[in-house]
């Protein structure tokens, strides 16, 4: 392994970082069901550009983060995170040769249904409601889609990661 290797899981690993700290910033209370789903945009363009360096092992560690982070039931969103990414990944030749728009629209359909999921584990485990309007935050995670795409493709090429 060369010193780039070690750079490139250097910068892959910041951007989860990063990812995992807009995640869990406050927001105000009506718009918290508005927030993004940041980890699955990132993770879903390093699944789709290195599917060999980034795949569903790497959304079950962040969905565990993220489950700590939250202090909310360990292992659900890692559990959920890894089926949204293996699609991604069972799919990742068909989604790199859609357009951006089509990436976007099929990325704010995983988020949808990532929050589904999430709600399904929670509810199987403890007594929660469902709110319709967290769906919103896949169509947030559609519009941010060509810009974190675009963002984190400049990262990739400047830091020369392969």
């Amino acid at each position: 392994m060369g010193s780039s290797d070690w750079g490139g899981r250097f910068v892959i690993w910041g951007s989860f970082l990063c990812a995992l700290i807009f995640q869990t910033i406050p927001w105000p209370g009506s718009l918290d069901l508005l927030r993004p789903s940041w980890i699955l945009l990132v993770t879903c363009y390093w699944v789709l550009a290195l599917p060999h360096r980034v795949n569903v092992g790497s959304a079950l560690v962040l969905g565990l983060l993220w489950d700590l982070l939250l202090g909310s039931t360990l292992g659900i969103r890692g559990m959920m995170m890894s089926i949204v990414i293996y699609i991604v990944a069972m799919n990742f030749l068909v989604m790199r040769n859609m357009a951006l728009w089509q990436q976007a629209f099929v990325v704010g359909l995983l988020a949808m249904a990532l929050e589904v999921l999430i709600f399904f584990g929670e509810y199987l485990i403890q007594d929660v409601t469902f709110n319709p309007l967290s769906l919103w935050s896949g169509l947030i995670s559609c519009i941010l889609w060509p810009w974190m795409f675009l963002l984190l493709r400049r990262v990739r090429r400047h830091w020369h990661i392969k």
